[in-house]
């Protein structure tokens, strides 16, 4: 055995006990104080800690901190003829794909020793000299799945050395904890661990049933963003979050989740489910089903220099490809607005004027001789039930999606649908603010806003039969057909 190989399992041994010491010297950062915790009660050899819970404010690093985990399990445990395995879920396969798995490659890449013993693949990560019996692997249930399918998620893991990382679970039914639960109870188990990590949005999901009637169950550890909290996340920048604070409320659902790390008194309210917006992106309508319905255009003009304009066209339960502008000043979007008129033949243009940014494009569009109608997004709403029209059309855009609608089929467009939360100001529905969305999703919503404006009036029926303007080639109508194509 040579030098650096004794070194190399003299490592992996003081690891076990000092698993700071391995974030530090594979990976080369520092973990702050929670994560230090959480990395000292996962390798705790009391048995009362083998489910550990991260309850926390959004953006703190516990991806980073299951990630180190995974890596940490996988480096250092186990025996001869005795591999370490386990399974990794989220809330969706793209959640995990995009979030979870992705940071584990992320962290891989930055170790050496990680890179030359383990392959990481879609599916799986495995030892290099056991590939059949020394894994994680990724795992996923149906969104229509029934409680009994969901709780076979984490099934056939089994062993002396098994891990369960499960990302976002706060809105993961406990159900999926069932298998996991198996395998903890095996007498002959030496590490086994359950370790789940979210923000607390939802009073259904297992991150709430841990601190609730499983309290006893398991270990907590609350991460929080509260600028008066002397222990708060120092990743989450602290006069942002006095600002949100300041705007909306401790009590806001949305800061007591996603600032705070506090469950609301009523979770916070999701307005499209994933499910629901892929069912509507599968729908198919012929020309026939919509063909005397109003043609109408909605146009959210960028704030930002990162923000695009976004021109969505929409004729009843159809919604088509839309056009993407960067960059493009008030007479190029008005010009873009008046091609797609004179091509499609719309009949209602809808014009975001909040804070004055389209008002150039409302100009210019009634300079040309046409009659744009400009939506303030933070005005009165036609329906008192609503705080403001944004949150109208977006509710009213839900309801459309949820019974007929046809969505055009397109990832940025569904990670915008199902972002929005909602909850109460002053006893209307009010919907959360594109400055929090654009936050957590890193970009702004601005395709599904130009959706929306597409309902700020009631639907009505064309003025003119537009069956005329379809001919057979266009019959694809689920997201085929570009009506806007120059």
């Amino acid at each position: 055995m040579t030098d650096k190989v004794k070194e190399a399992i003299e490592n992996l041994y003081r690891y076990r006990t000092d698993p700071i010491a391995f974030v530090r010297e594979q990976f080369h950062v520092e973990p702050d104080a929670w994560q230090r915790r959480a990395l000292l009660a996962f390798v705790n050899n009391d048995h009362k800690i083998m489910r550990i819970c991260l309850s926390a404010c959004a953006g703190p690093g516990k991806s980073a901190l299951l990630a180190w985990c995974g890596w940490l399990f996988m480096s250092c445990y186990g025996a001869k003829g005795e591999h370490p395995k386990g399974a990794v879920v989220s809330v969706t396969k793209d959640n995990l794909k995009d979030n979870l798995w992705a940071e584990l490659s992320k962290w891989q890449q930055r170790s050496e020793f990680l890179t030359t013993n383990f392959t990481w693949t879609k599916e799986r990560i495995f030892c290099n000299q056991f590939p059949e019996t020394w894994f994680l692997s990724a795992r996923s249930f149906a969104k229509t799945a029934n409680a009994e399918e969901q709780g076979r998620t984490l099934s056939g893991v089994h062993g002396k050395y098994v891990l369960f990382l499960i990302d976002e679970s706060g809105d993961i039914p406990p159900t999926v904890l069932k298998a996991s639960e198996q395998a903890l109870s095996t007498a002959d188990k030496v590490f086994a661990r359950v370790l789940q990590a979210g923000n607390p949005t939802s009073t259904d999901g297992m991150l709430y049933a841990a601190q609730t009637k499983l309290a006893d169950k398991w270990y907590v550890i609350k991460i929080t963003g509260d600028p008066d909290d002397p222990e708060r996340s120092p990743r989450i920048d602290i006069e942002w979050a006095r600002q949100q604070i300041q705007d909306y409320g401790r009590d806001d659902p949305w800061v007591m989740s996603y600032i705070l790390g506090q469950f609301p008194e009523s979770g916070i309210n999701t307005l499209l489910s994933l499910h629901e917006v892929e069912e509507s992106m599968s729908r198919y309508y012929s020309p026939d089903d919509i063909k005397y319905s109003q043609k109408r255009l909605g146009v959210d003009v960028a704030r930002f220099g990162l923000d695009s304009t976004i021109i969505v066209p929409r004729q009843g339960v159809a919604m088509f490809k839309y056009v993407t502008m960067r960059k493009a000043k008030n007479p190029e979007i008005a010009a873009r607005v008046v091609s797609a008129k004179s091509k499609w033949h719309s009949e209602m243009e809808f014009i975001d004027g909040t804070g004055g940014f389209g008002g150039g494009v409302v100009d210019a569009l009634e300079q040309a001789g046409h009659t744009p109608y400009e939506v303030q997004f933070a005005g009165k709403a036609t329906d008192p039930m609503y705080y403001n029209k944004r949150a109208e059309m977006w509710f009213k855009m839900a309801e459309w999606v949820k019974k007929r609608g046809c969505l055009y089929e397109c990832p940025h467009l569904k990670k915008e649908l199902i972002a929005p939360t909602y909850s109460f100001k002053n006893g209307k529905l009010i919907l959360e603010s594109k400055e929090q969305i654009k936050k957590r999703l890193g970009f702004s919503p601005d395709r599904g806003d130009a959706l929306a404006l597409t309902f700020a009036m009631e639907d009505a029926p064309a003025i003119h039969s537009p069956y005329k303007y379809l001919d057979d080639k266009h019959s694809g109508l689920k997201s085929d057909w570009d009506p806007l194509k120059n």
